[in-house]
């Protein structure tokens, strides 16, 4: 089955902020509860000595996902310390601010920040956290040419994609999302009533997630995004995302420019 590009509710511009930050809350949830952060750890100390890098520039961050994981994990493995601040299109506020003072290392960028064309003081290996896929392949381009010509380096790591069983999996993401909504920080008490008296919240999650396994791009289709790309002087990394007791693997997209003394 080739990719499909329908919408997602969460990048309605007109979707009101306290469901949005309710939809990437519970991903962040998700992902702290597969402990995403400690499965990507690796490679992202992997493509920071690369490029001699030191801080991280997470694009589309929604309710930070696993970013705070995948850094104590790198400063507990590598003894590396990293630092990180949060950026996307439409701020979680409240989630930023949490994250940030709870966290020493992460800040927080409160302004809007268009991932296709990064503010030149935003320095650092960039990320994105099953985000790419938000994105047609025109505008993914435009996101790694970005960096390409910035002479950045870029990580993208999706959980998900078009195996049928990870499809069939969020038929019950609604039914799933009513027992994790008390767990979503920072809560929210409209969140209630917006999950369990109309249940606007589980039909946001249930869809955008199943929208989000179509749109997914495959290893094949990552590959053809870079083709386009010049960047004779990156190096590419596409590969399955093996994710700790999933059925199934997700996708990994690295791309670090070559040391000029290379």
């Amino acid at each position: 089955m080739g990719r499909i590009h329908l919408f997602e509710l969460e990048d309605q511009p007109w979707l009101p902020a306290t469901i949005r930050d309710a939809g990437t809350a519970y991903l962040e949830f998700v992902a702290r509860l597969g402990h995403l952060g400690e499965t990507v750890a690796p490679m992202l100390s992997e493509a920071l000595h690369r490029s001699s890098e030191d801080r991280i520039v997470d694009l589309c961050s929604g309710g930070s996902g696993p970013l705070p994981s995948a850094l104590a994990a790198i400063e507990q493995s590598e003894e590396l310390k990293v630092e990180a601040v949060l950026t996307d299109l439409y701020p979680n506020k409240n989630a930023f601010e949490k994250i940030a003072a709870e966290h020493p290392a992460i800040s927080a960028r409160y302004e809007s920040v268009d991932a296709t064309a990064v503010p030149n003081d935003l320095k650092g290996l960039r990320t994105l956290f099953s985000a790419l896929h938000h994105f047609r392949p025109e505008i993914a381009k435009k996101i790694l040419r970005n960096a390409v010509e910035d002479r950045t380096p870029i990580a993208a790591f999706e959980v998900i994609g078009r195996h049928p069983v990870a499809v069939l999996s969020m038929l019950f993401a609604p039914i799933v999302s009513l027992f994790a909504i008390p767990f979503l920080r920072p809560f929210r008490w409209s969140w209630i009533p917006l999950s369990y008296l109309i249940p606007v919240i589980p039909i946001l999650i249930g869809w955008d997630g199943l929208v989000s396994c179509l749109r997914c791009y495959s290893e094949d289709e990552l590959r053809d995004l870079v083709e386009d790309i010049p960047s004779e002087d990156y190096d590419w990394e596409i590969g399955p995302l093996e994710i700790p007791s999933a059925p199934f693997a997700g996708t990994y997209l690295i791309g670090t420019p070559r040391s000029e003394n290379a």
